[in-house]
């Protein structure tokens, strides 16, 4: 079941290497039924961002992997604040703008 059917609002901006590269995370999630788009504006978008009911937001070097959770040095961080949880929100909105939706391979 797709997220939007699940009540869910989950919408996400990858990398452009997820263009090109085979089993795509960008592939995964838009069969998931999550609204997917490309960021063409930087050489790498290493951003880890989630922004949670406008008043949540996680953060850092965690990649939600099985390897990050187990085996790497990884950093993650919740910051309940709905003020800086709107800056991250407007930053993601701008940087949807600059993007390419994905439609898939």
């Amino acid at each position: 079941m797709d997220a939007h059917r699940r009540g869910v609002d989950v919408k996400m901006i990858l990398d452009k290497t997820n263009r090109t590269k085979n089993y795509s995370s960008a592939d995964f999630v838009m069969h998931a039924g999550i609204p997917t788009w490309i960021d063409t504006g930087h050489t790498i978008a290493h951003n880890k961002i989630m922004i949670i009911d406008g008043e949540t937001v996680i953060t850092g070097s965690f990649n939600f992997t099985k390897a990050a959770e187990t085996h790497n040095a990884e950093n993650v961080l919740m910051i309940h604040d709905p003020g800086l949880a709107k800056k991250y929100t407007d930053n993601w909105m701008l940087c949807q703008r600059q993007a390419e939706p994905y439609a898939g391979r």
